[in-house]
This record gives C-alpha cells, structure tokens and sequence, in this order.
C-alpha cells in the first residue's frame, strides 16, 4: 500500500531529549522496510498539533506517530482529527502514557518493529468546543490538582511523585467542592461537587482507571459524578474512584452512560482535556462525529465488558 509514515518527535516529552536515539532507530526501521518516511521534531508546545495537520492536510494515505507521551498524543489527534486518510499513534517516550494502558498488552507500543507492523481501530473522540480528547476529560479537584502539578515539578529537589503530593495538599486545603449545574440525559443537577469525570478511555493521572470498562468506540461517554466530599474522607473516596471502585460508593459516586454532558461553573475552571489545559465557566463534553483511526502493534485487543446502559 502506497502509504506515508510521519514520524513527530517532541524532545520535551519524558525525562530527556531522546530525538536522536529515536531519528536513527526509525530511519534504520523504515529503510529496512522501503517505507516512505518522515522525521519531524517539534520545538515549542502546540507544534506537534500544527505538524500532524501538515501531514494530513496531504490527502495522501499516512500514518502519524507520535514519539512522545499523552499530551504528544493529544496534540497529534487534534491536528489529524476529521482527516479520514490519517491514522494515528502513540510511540511511548512521556512520563504517563496512560492512553495505551486500554490496551490487551500496552509493553508493545514500546517495540517499534511490532508497531510499525500494525493493525487499526476506529475509536470514538470527546469534543469540547473546537478541542478534542480521546481519553479522559474531568473538571473538579484532579483537573486543579493534575494541572497545578507541573508548577511544583520545577521547584528544586521536589519530584514528579512529591509534586503531585504537594498540589494536592494545596488544593485540598483551598477547597475540595466546587458548585456546578450540570446537564445530563435530561436532568438538570443544581449542586456542589468534588470532581466530574467524562472517560472514553480508562487511565490518565498517572495510575487513576476510574471507570475499568470504558468502552473506546460505543458512542457513549463513562461519566462519574463525585458528590461532596469532607477534607477527612477525600483520600479515601478518591482513593476507591482511582482504582475503578465506584460502585462501593453509591452515596457518594454516580455513573452515567450518555453521549454528551454540560458544566456550568459560577467562576472560570480548570478543566482537563487529556491533560491539556482549558479554562472556561461554561463546557461540554460530548461525543463528536468526528472518528479517529488508531494503529497499535497487530495482535491486541481493546475489549472490556461494558456496564448497563442505565445510569446508576
């Protein structure tokens, strides 16, 4: 098949710059392979979006790998997002790669010979305004705490570990409830909560799989609504949401299975869109027409047994 591998580096993802280990293996690969390839490193945030749309826009049939980690990924789906010819994934080198963690086997992305040996899948994206996210979009205390944590990773001598227990400190002492009115399946929710979750994928933070049976091409959004949570029980009702055991906190947690939600806040918010940043009072989740090709290494699977349309 006459078909174009992009390859988009970002040398910020991860703990180091890894853009020449990566140029030579791929072009050792791919000339192995008589592929028509590409080498493009990106070198300011926002590129690697401005770089898949590039590829894209060719019309040509392509393939676009983004060398980095979620936040590479998401700006990759961004740019190829509604580009029937581009398909898209991920070659880990980020701190989190949670995306991949959906998947039957996520050590194989690892193995660039398995993945550029590949099979697809159509999944499902979540529109927010002119944005899009392909895994997991949340307003509430993660989306402070997750955001706020690159700020204190620059502090000396605080790691990734000790600067997400730092936001979290200090965003549990600003307040952990915040009040919204949410749209959903035809209900209007007028309340104070903790944190509101739209998954269409499993992982993100770095280890949280709230909902373990998300389904990445159903159409439907996972929403968890998380209620009014006391400083004091906060670490262990998140503790539970973390580990997809939503279901022992019926007082606290609701799920939703619904193809769109809105969020109204009193005060701009941060929201999270696959660990991008976005701030608004007003916002929707939803799940676009837009579809995205996804290529991962032949012989896994996505699968997870999905849970009762009706809400609970």
């Amino acid at each position: 098949m006459n078909m174009k591998h992009w390859f988009i580096i970002n040398p910020a993802a991860g703990k180091s710059d890894r853009t020449t280990e990566l140029s030579y293996k791929i072009s050792t690969l791919c000339k192995e392979r008589e592929f028509d390839f590409e080498v493009v490193v990106s070198h300011a945030p926002g590129e690697c979006e401005a770089l898949a749309r590039k590829a894209a826009q060719t019309g040509e049939p392509c393939r676009i790998y983004a060398c980095g980690g979620d936040g590479t990924l998401n700006e990759v789906v961004n740019g190829a997002a509604g580009y029937s010819n581009a398909a898209v994934t991920v070659f880990p080198s980020g701190s989190g790669n949670d995306f991949i963690k959906a998947s039957s086997d996520p050590s194989a992305f690892f193995d660039m010979e398995r993945l550029l040996d590949a099979e697809e899948a159509t999944f499902d994206l979540i529109e927010v305004g002119d944005r899009f996210g392909l895994n997991i979009c949340s307003i509430g205390i993660d989306a402070r705490v997750g955001i706020d944590v690159a700020k204190y990773k620059r502090l000396p001598l605080v790691s990734g570990s000790g600067a997400y227990l730092i936001s979290t400190l200090v965003n549990v002492v600003k307040g952990v409830h915040r009040h919204y009115v949410i749209e959903v399946a035809g209900e209007v929710i007028d309340a104070r909560q903790t944190l509101i979750c739209a998954c269409n994928g499993r992982w993100y933070g770095g280890g949280f799989n709230p909902v373990p049976d998300a389904v990445l091409n159903d159409g439907l959004l996972d929403v968890l609504l998380i209620e009014p949570v006391s400083r004091l029980k906060v670490a262990s009702v998140i503790g539970l949401y973390k580990t997809g055991k939503y279901r022992e906190l019926p007082d606290y947690i609701r799920h939703l299975r619904v193809p769109e939600i809105t969020i109204h806040s009193d005060e701009e918010s941060k929201i999270n869109i696959d660990g991008e940043l976005l701030m608004a009072k007003d916002v929707t989740f939803r799940i676009s027409e837009k579809k995205l090709r996804f290529f991962y290494p032949k012989g896994l699977t996505w699968a997870a047994q999905p849970v009762s349309a009706a809400a609970h």
